[in-house]
């Protein structure tokens, strides 16, 4: 059985910035995601990934056998967008994601063209450097509603002991504007931090804390927009009644990340 995961995926391209300040900032992140596949259980048989930065009506699932590499990221050296990670796509595993959401009465659409967003491809390069394992994306609801990104974890759970790994990707803070406000301290992104990370460890009352999360302590200057954070409902709904361990935590620009393995 695999875990779920909520990882946070950085700023852009920011493990492959050359040496200064900003790959130093997120080098805490980078040696964790670079250890991250020597922790799992076992090598996993495919990826499923819910990127912060891929929206649509109802979930889209990834049929692509072999997508591209989506750059939408702007303001970077040029290098960086020439990277490559050409791990393939699994369109036997979409099909299994659509039967899952189907059954569960989750309307979805499907996607051949899009490539990976850099939710998908900028980490998993650092995790999953040999890009042998098939991966399919599947997006957000652009309602981001909690509980329907809850029920799409769930429905997706069965996948865990398919040996199918599951890996929200967003990041627990995301206020752009905070990142480069320069203060070395900020209360309100801390008040959210220990919320989330007290919310996460009772698996009674987690969902009901997330579908509630707008009400936690900061919550709007954590998440001005909470598209980054939808992808850990969807890794914590894939884990119902099972503990939620905290997974990575350390201060980036600031402001404290935190990220979480389910199960």
């Amino acid at each position: 059985m695999q875990p779920s995961f909520f990882i946070n995926h950085g700023g852009g391209p920011c493990f492959f910035l050359e040496p200064g300040p900003m790959r130093r900032a997120w080098a805490p992140l980078e040696d964790y995601l670079a250890g991250f596949a020597a922790r799992l259980p076992r090598r996993p048989d495919a990826l499923v990934v819910i990127s912060g930065h891929w929206e649509d009506r109802v979930p889209r699932i990834h049929f692509g056998g072999s997508p591209s590499l989506l750059y939408d990221y702007g303001g970077f050296p040029p290098h960086t967008y020439a990277l490559e990670w050409p791990a393939p796509g699994s369109p036997t595993l979409a099909a299994r994601i659509a039967t899952l959401l189907d059954d569960a009465g989750i309307e979805t659409t499907r996607e051949t063209a899009r490539g990976w967003d850099h939710g998908v491809f900028v980490p998993l390069k650092i995790a999953f450097p040999n890009a042998e394992i098939p991966v399919v994306q599947l997006s957000l609801r652009q309602d981001l509603a909690p509980g329907a990104h809850l029920a799409l974890g769930r429905a997706l759970a069965p996948l865990r002991a398919e040996n199918v790994l599951i890996i929200g990707s967003g990041q627990s803070y995301h206020n752009i504007n905070g990142f480069f406000s320069g203060t070395t301290s900020d209360p309100a992104a801390e008040a959210f931090d220990h919320w989330l990370q007290a919310a996460m460890q009772d698996p009674a009352t987690r969902e009901q804390a997330l579908c509630a999360w707008r009400d936690a302590p900061g919550a709007r200057a954590a998440h001005p927009r909470e598209e980054h954070l939808l992808p850990l409902m969807v890794a914590a709904g894939a884990a119902p009644g099972e503990a939620a361990h905290l997974d990575f935590v350390a201060t980036v620009l600031g402001k404290p990340l935190s990220g979480f393995r389910f199960g």
